[in-house]
């Protein structure tokens, strides 16, 4: 296989920064943390109990195709990539052991849904599969990140909490098309990018709802009218995830679709110099 002449195509002028950004608020996670809501607080700690495994699967997927590529440019935006992953993978990891510190869960059964995702990719699909994979994971949490960046779902959150989800959101903004990019250069088709895309999305959404429920159970919340009107409106509102999701979501599914279609670097120059500023997420 050879690769494509197509050239990285992250606007000119912008960099992906790996920030060695350290969190430690083990004690916030037994809340209610996000608008004293459990669903939606359960929803947010179900999304990154996903993390940890699901960004390894992301950097390997990438890994796999990094001597097909010889665009410079993407090479060095590969690297950034992976570093950027790698950051995101053990500040979720040391989340998720707090949470479930905090909370008695048990962070193997939460996990064992995305491992076993993972292992059953690699024994049923080819790696351009599974790249187109990644692809499409990169999509979804690009949406969700520019939508928290823009105010949505975090308002009321704790705000060492939220510094953490601010932090991820700015750098999947960051490299939201690399993974991307790399599949278009080692000829990924738009069919399979379809196909690979609706897999994810039901997969992500599936196991991301089972461990919400599977959390509100074990914290005695699931049957709560509370829990079941708050899960509604966050979920199907006027406000909520798919309404919100919805319209740059599809846009995925255009032949001639690419991530920086949505050209959101001025939401992003903002967050970054929030990041270079803040004094609780400077490096350690």
């Amino acid at each position: 296989m050879t690769a494509l002449k197509t050239a990285s195509r992250m606007p000119e002028g912008m960099e992906i920064e790996v920030r060695n950004r350290h969190f430690d608020f083990a004690s916030k996670l037994a809340s209610n943390w996000l608008d004293n809501d459990a669903f939606k607080t359960a929803l947010f700690n179900s999304m990154s109990i996903s993390f940890p495994i699901g960004e390894k699967s992301f950097i390997d997927s990438v890994k796999a195709f990094d001597t097909k590529i010889t665009d410079s440019k993407l090479q060095a935006e590969m690297k950034c990539f992976y570093g950027q992953e790698s950051v995101h993978r053990r500040e979720h990891q040391n989340y998720n052991e707090m949470l479930c510190a905090q909370r008695g869960y048990s962070l193997e059964k939460l996990e064992l849904p995305y491992a076993k995702r993972v292992e059953m990719g690699k024994k049923r699909a080819s790696k351009k599969m599974i790249l187109a994979c990644t692809a499409g994971a990169e999509h979804l949490t690009a949406i969700l990140a520019e939508k928290v960046l823009q105010g949505w779902a975090l308002d009321n959150a704790d705000p060492q909490i939220k510094e953490l989800w601010l932090w991820h959101a700015t750098e999947e903004l960051e490299h939201k098309s690399v993974a991307y990019d790399v599949y278009t250069q080692v000829g990924g088709s738009f069919k399979m990018r379809k196909t690979m895309m609706r897999l994810t999305t039901f997969y992500f959404l599936f196991d991301a709802f089972c461990n919400t429920l599977r959390m509100l159970s074990h914290d005695k919340q699931l049957w709560k009218w509370s829990t079941f009107k708050s899960g509604c409106q966050f979920l199907f509102g006027k406000e909520g995830v798919l309404r919100t999701l919805w319209p740059e979501y599809k846009t995925y599914f255009k032949e001639d679709f690419h991530p920086w279609d949505n050209d959101n670097r001025d939401l992003l120059d903002d967050w970054q110099q929030l990041l270079e500023t803040h004094q609780d997420l400077a490096p350690n």
